[in-house]
């Protein structure tokens, strides 16, 4: 097709702003985190009151900022290529271990109308990465168990590198061999469509382990504050392997296109700053009291939910559901059920509920002393809630009437008591 047949509405000026805004500042919010951490034990505000009374100037601070290596990177393309080998290797997890749905699924329908098939082996990729971590941990001793604290710094050079590489490669590629032509959107403003992204579905804990073999080696022991927090962010992402299959009808890989967004973002952002409570435990190790710790595993210990098109019971009982109709931008006509019974008859996006709860409990774990560690329930809170408006106005313009009656069964969005306003 034609790239004037495929264009989307143009920019306005205030989303023109926000991209090029995000763009210039994003790295930089992560190096100011990171670098708080490494040269002012984790404050936020020491860094910039020196700035700004002339103890130290930028360049003394980038003095002291560990450089870019060529070992690094070479350490960091490895992984990077066992992971994509990894990739390669179809599932056979889903052959032996009960209730996995693994192997080739199929993805969300497309706005065009396309179905792409996905190999999901995500579970038995993390399996392989970890049973290999912890061998060497205690047997082969090929490389140290802090070798990713060691290079933190001169890590995230290669992951910018990395996501800057990947951003470029799917923007050049969008337009010059798009795997589906009708599902790219192009607004004809590079800034934004460098960052949103063109195309539509082109083909951490490890981490955390790094600084609890950190907090062992600098103290002489592992706190009960890094070990719940290792144990609930391990949860979570072996949840999020396990439910793999139910994450491709997911926004991100549903309705958003591929670009610097979600590239970048998913290279440098999620893993620093997702990260941050095991940074800073290392910085302040802090031991808690039982009944804090686990006060804190009971918030972080959810309930998960998944979409089972009806076939499950909803707190013992039949779910109740509506039936909703849509019609892809082929013209074919295609059937949806929306729960409203169980937690999601209190709210629509009761989901969301839950991993805030998740991302309050991993803040939690860092105490009280420093603000640094709650970056993260913050930002969930922002990108949930837009998220949340998103969604509705797409599912509006999507259902029509059945959303309006979908609404009014299940008037809240995000909890009861939240405000509709928004929405």
């Amino acid at each position: 097709a034609d790239l004037s047949d495929r264009q989307a509405q143009k920019v306005d000026r205030f989303s023109l702003i926000s991209v090029i805004v995000l763009l210039l500042s994003c790295p930089f919010i992560v190096y100011y985190f990171i670098m708080s951490c490494d040269q002012y034990h984790c404050s936020l505000s020491e860094p910039a009151i020196q700035l700004l009374t002339g103890k130290v100037h930028l360049l003394d601070i980038w003095d002291k900022t560990p450089r870019f290596s060529w070992k690094v990177l070479i350490l960091y393309f490895s992984w990077v290529m066992f992971q994509a080998f990894l990739f390669m290797i179809p599932d056979f997890c889903h052959k032996f271990i009960p209730g996995f749905r693994g192997g080739v699924q199929e993805g969300a329908i497309s706005p065009a109308g396309f179905i792409l098939k996905y190999e999901i082996n995500g579970l038995q990729a993390w399996l392989i990465t970890h049973a290999l971590w912890f061998a060497n941990v205690y047997y082969f001793q090929w490389f140290s168990p802090t070798i990713i604290f060691d290079n933190w710094i001169p890590l995230l050079w290669c992951a910018n590198i990395m996501g800057y590489l990947t951003s470029i490669f799917v923007w050049l590629k969008a337009y010059f061999f798009p795997s589906n032509a009708k599902d790219c959107k192009f607004t004809g403003n590079f800034f934004y469509d460098f960052m949103m992204g063109i195309e539509f579905n082109p083909r951490w804990t490890l981490i955390n382990l790094s600084y609890a073999a950190k907090q062992q080696e600098l103290y002489g022991q592992v706190t009960n504050s890094m070990l719940l927090l290792n144990v609930l962010q391990g949860l979570y992402v072996l949840d999020f392997f396990w439910n793999e299959n139910g994450y491709l009808k997911t926004m991100d890989i549903a309705h958003d296109h591929f670009g610097w967004y979600l590239a970048w973002g998913d290279c440098v952002w999620l893993p620093y700053l997702y990260t941050l409570q095991g940074l800073y435990l290392v910085y302040h190790p802090v031991q808690l009291t039982t009944s804090y710790a686990v006060g804190i595993l009971l918030l972080g210990l959810k309930d998960l939910f998944r979409h089972t098109d009806g076939n499950c019971k909803i707190w013992g009982k039949k779910p109740k559901y509506i039936e909703c109709a849509y019609t892809s931008a082929s013209g074919t006509k295609h059937y949806s059920k929306l729960l409203i019974s169980g937690f999601w008859g209190i709210a629509r996006h009761f989901n969301y509920t839950g991993d805030l709860m998740g991302s309050l409990a991993y803040c939690l774990c860092c105490g009280f002393n420093h603000i640094l560690p709650y970056f993260y329930i913050t930002f969930m809170i922002i990108i949930l809630v837009h998220r949340c408006i998103r969604d509705e106005h797409r599912c509006s313009n999507k259902y029509g009437k059945d959303w309006k009656r979908y609404t009014d069964t299940v008037p809240y969005p995000l909890f009861q008591g939240f405000s509709k306003c928004l929405f």
